[in-house]
């Protein structure tokens, strides 16, 4: 696959103002050179969470390769950010030349190998399985070039643990997006016990180059927003299997008494069942305390292969098209 030279950025690049510009590059960690030699981003796996920081990075004129081992996950991808650009363009907050530059700045590569043989940061985000991860690390260590960060979208798994299969772990760290990734604001960046203090720094002028704001966590299980969110979600599906409350009213609740934009139910079904139950069990080997084991009822929905938004089924009900919020059938009998 052949990658275009990016173009150096300034106030041409949608997003992307010249004071941002500026500001970047009079860091003492982030320096001109470091500037222009961090363009080239490869992001491993072209899922939810792959496609969008796909997006964010091609949105800021940076050069993208999207890997995945699947042409199909890949088209889907594409035609995933095109639409959200799209509505990006209806919205007024993009022009339409702006969709054009972004999409032109994304490639796609269907191996490891091909796929980050230039990159000089490497964002994985891959399903969040550990064995699955420390893979795909120990390949991006042997085919990535030797400079590269190499930083990872997990929102549970210990860095340390990840750059541990790799022998720069002092250019590894985690770079946990959040979801909508073309929306939302923070970015949690994790330090490993050996992670660099301008493997960091750098990480950290970066994301806020994508007009993010990033927030330095250190290395503990489920960091800070899954150590804090996971818990309050496993509550809200005790309360619900202890019969406190229905879906409805547990998240009315924390909507309109916690002002919460989102239900924990909700935003449970929106993460992925399959990945809450994965988080807590990272939790809870990583703590060894009772208080972070998943609910029964959220062990038996994930063997149903009830995930949520992803499955159209989880604690409510959803119709392709459909924006009404109707709670599943097993909590209406």
């Amino acid at each position: 696959m052949c990658l275009r030279k990016a173009p150096l950025k300034n106030s041409t690049n949608p997003g992307f103002s010249k004071t941002n510009v500026e500001k970047c590059r009079s860091s003492q960690y982030l320096s001109p050179a470091n500037f222009i030699a961090m363009n080239n981003i490869s992001v491993i796996g072209a899922g939810t969470m792959g496609n969008g920081i796909a997006h964010v990075f091609a949105q800021y004129g940076h050069q993208v390769t999207l890997v995945d081992v699947s042409e199909q996950a890949l088209e889907k991808a594409l035609a995933t950010i095109g639409a959200n650009l799209d509505r990006m363009v209806k919205k007024e907050s993009i022009q339409p030349a702006d969709k054009d530059r972004t999409l032109a700045n994304i490639h796609t590569a269907t191996s490891i190998e091909q796929g980050v043989a230039q990159a000089n940061l490497v964002v994985e985000a891959a399903t969040e399985n550990s064995a699955l991860k420390l893979q795909i690390f120990k390949n991006l260590d042997a085919f990535a070039p030797s400079a590269a960060i190499l930083a990872t979208n997990t929102s549970s798994i210990s860095i340390t643990q990840i750059a541990a299969a790799t022998q720069r772990p002092a250019q590894v760290i985690g770079m946990h997006f959040m979801n909508p990734v073309p929306v939302m604001k923070l970015v949690e960046v994790i330090r490993g016990f050996d992670t660099s203090d301008d493997t960091t720094r750098i990480i950290m002028e970066l994301s806020q180059s994508l007009g993010k704001v990033p927030v330095e966590v250190n290395d503990y299980p489920g960091f800070v927003a899954n150590r804090i969110l996971m818990p309050m979600i496993n509550e809200a599906i005790y309360a619900l299997y202890e019969g406190v409350a229905g879906v409805t009213e547990i998240d009315t609740v924390m909507k309109l008494g916690m002002a919460h934009p989102m239900g924990p139910l909700q935003l449970a079904d929106f993460i992925g069942l399959d990945v809450c139950l994965s988080i807590l069990k990272v939790l809870q080997d990583g703590f060894g305390q009772p208080k972070y084991a998943p609910c029964p009822l959220l062990v038996n929905m994930v063997t149903a292969g009830k995930l949520g938004v992803k499955s159209n089924e989880g604690f409510y009900q959803y119709t392709p098209g459909s924006k009404e919020l109707i709670p599943a059938k097993h909590f209406t009998r």
